[in-house]
């Protein structure tokens, strides 16, 4: 079947339909998905009816996966129902039953559903991440774009000048707190410890990008009501409607976006009625094979 790329977006965003993910990867629809992730930054693949190993196999295609820190210790989720190399974004425990909302196992997840950008905490360079939908229930749960592209584009020059003067501390945990979790302990740190990263990204085809969200926590040499501050300013600018597109989540989907110069969030599901079960691989632009936690 021919592959067909449509926008989804007037700013960014496109589908891909017509890929057979079900066999390996051949280089048209390796060079297509380059090209339109260039392009659009976020893809949906349509009509994904495959298995863990497909998904994986597919995504390896584009650069080495980021493996799920070991975070069952941490939340008690155990994943086993999965393969190890996803990351399990569903409501689901380990025998496939619903955990319920006011789980603590679930607790962590709320800091989702603020804008951010996955694996910016990570010390290797993050790419893109994959999320296929296995089961998705019929009210809730979208996922909500920005292209941070698009965002640099419209700063002030001046805005854009400092932008690209400074250095962003980027802390997983730091930023849950912010988010309104507690008990994240003094293990839980060291697992994955806070990084820096410049606040202006540059795209290997040469576009910038601001790289800010949730995990954002502090700009290197202020102090943190100051970084605080400043960073709250860009975040209420990037996330205006005019930058935001909402994917609808259709089972089958495989919704691809670029780490590096997207930011997204979950829209969560009011209810315990339905099961949502979303898988997810992350590849970054090389290195080895391993978590960000095993990088603490």
């Amino acid at each position: 079947m021919e592959l067909t790329v449509r926008p989804v977006h007037p700013i960014f965003g496109a589908e891909i339909i017509g890929a057979d993910l079900t066999v390996p990867p051949g280089r048209d629809l390796i060079e297509t998905v380059e090209r339109t992730m260039a392009t659009y930054a976020v893809t949906v693949i349509r009509d994904c009816r495959i298995s863990d190993q497909d998904h994986i196999r597919f995504s390896r295609a584009f650069g080495p996966l980021e493996l799920p820190p070991g975070m069952a210790r941490f939340a008690g989720n155990v994943a086993s129902r999965i393969a190890p190399e996803l990351f399990d974004i569903s409501n689901l425990d380990e025998h496939g039953e619903i955990i319920p909302r006011d789980d603590e196992r679930r607790k962590y997840g709320k800091a989702t559903e603020r804008f951010h950008t996955d694996s910016s905490f990570h010390t290797l360079p993050t790419k893109w991440s994959l999320l296929l939908g296995h089961i998705i229930p019929p009210v809730g749960g979208d996922t909500h774009f920005i292209d941070t592209r698009a965002v640099f584009d419209e700063l002030s020059p001046a805005l854009r000048q400092q932008a690209e003067s400074l250095s962003v501390i980027h802390d997983f945990w730091r930023g849950r707190e912010l988010a309104g979790a507690d008990g994240v302990t003094e293990e839980m740190r060291r697992a994955m410890p806070p990084v820096i990263q410049p606040l202006v990204r540059t795209l290997p085809y040469g576009r910038k990008a601001l790289y800010v969200g949730a995990h954002a926590t502090g700009i290197v040499g202020w102090p943190e009501e100051d970084a605080l501050r400043f960073l709250g300013e860009l975040y209420d600018f990037a996330t205006q409607e005019k930058f935001i597109y909402v994917h609808k989540w259709r089972q089958g989907d495989l919704l691809i976006w670029d780490n590096r110069c997207t930011l997204h969030r979950a829209t969560p599901l009011e209810t315990d009625d339905y099961k949502r079960d979303v898988r997810r691989t992350t590849v970054n632009e090389y290195g080895p094979e391993v978590s960000a936690e095993a990088l603490g």
